[in-house]
């Protein structure tokens, strides 16, 4: 891939933001990643995206960014911040498995401190520098 390729929309805030990031996400990368990277990607950016509408305030916006080895998606509100922890609770409890669901999926994970700017990464599948079968 020689360039990368970025995205960045405003989300609604509404009970469709969720449906808008994924929808997002498929109409951008559909054709370029995956399909099971295309699917945890919508998985997560759901979750990110009902955070940020259950919890957050003000404009939400999604950021997106695919390179060669990964994509890199972003959800951001106007929010003061919280803390990056996992809350641990009984598997029967509905609701609230948002971020544990990143936390297993993501390849990486984060929270800029202070702020309501959350992050995951998804590594693309197939040979990296230095595997066999790279011919570099």
């Amino acid at each position: 891939m020689a360039d990368d390729i970025e995205v960045e929309v405003k989300l609604p805030r509404a009970e469709t933001a969720p449906a808008v990031a994924r929808h997002t996400l498929r109409r951008s990368y559909a054709d370029r990643v995956d399909s099971a990277l295309l699917g945890d990607a919508e998985l997560l950016v759901s979750e990110l995206a009902s955070n940020a509408l259950r919890h957050g305030r003000g404009e939400i916006t999604l950021r997106a960014r695919l390179d060669d080895d990964r994509l890199r998606v972003e959800v951001i509100d106007e929010g003061s911040g919280f803390e990056r922890v996992l809350r641990h609770r009984d598997f029967k409890v509905v609701g609230g498995w948002g971020l544990e669901i990143v936390e297993d999926i993501a390849s990486r994970w984060g929270v800029r401190e202070g702020t309501t700017h959350v992050w995951f990464e998804l590594e693309r599948r197939g040979p990296r520098l230095g595997e066999p079968g790279d011919n570099a």
